[in-house]
């Protein structure tokens, strides 16, 4: 969608010759290189350990790290995005009141297995990013939604852990 925005910004309305997926991010991987190598690789680092620090408080859910942070592209302005399986997002909610973290609830609609489907989402507040924590029945553990086919969708704690240690 936001590869369309942009087209229809620039007042582009053949939007069938846009670049996949993979280019924007190898240009961006590239940008960041360039222009931002310094500051890029502390904030990346900053999310990482704040996402394992929610990875570790969020351990009964078997929490994943997903996206910009798993992947490294992440930016100042990128939140943190994790997936837990449990089959109950009640329980995830009652967590978060047990512990007075302050969180907004909504839904995000995916692809799964030839169906879209809506699943329970939690924004948190804690830390200086966001961290949105999207709720998967724990049979869909084995599964990667559409849209999230790259080797590296999603990591466990360990995997998180072994990144910051690489640097």
């Amino acid at each position: 969608m936001a590869k369309h925005k942009a087209a229809r910004q620039i007042g582009a309305p053949d939007t069938h010759n846009l670049p996949d997926n993979d280019e924007v991010e190898r240009a961006l991987r590239d940008y960041q290189a360039l222009y931002q190598r310094d500051e890029q690789s502390v904030r990346l680092r900053q999310l990482r350990q704040q996402a394992l620090k929610a990875m570790r408080l969020l351990e009964p859910f078997h929490p994943y790290l997903t996206g910009s942070v798993l992947n490294g592209t992440a930016t100042r302005h990128s939140d943190i995005n994790l997936q837990l399986f449990t089959d109950s997002a009640k329980e995830v909610e009652l967590f978060l009141l047990a512990r007075q973290m302050s969180y907004k609830s909504g839904e995000k609609h995916l692809h799964f297995g030839g169906e879209e489907r809506s699943l329970p989402v939690f924004t948190l507040r804690e830390g200086p990013a966001e961290i949105n924590v999207t709720v998967f029945a724990t049979k869909d553990i084995r599964q990667i939604p559409h849209g999230h086919a790259e080797k590296n969708a999603r990591a466990h704690a360990r995997q998180v852990e072994a990144l910051l240690e690489e640097g």
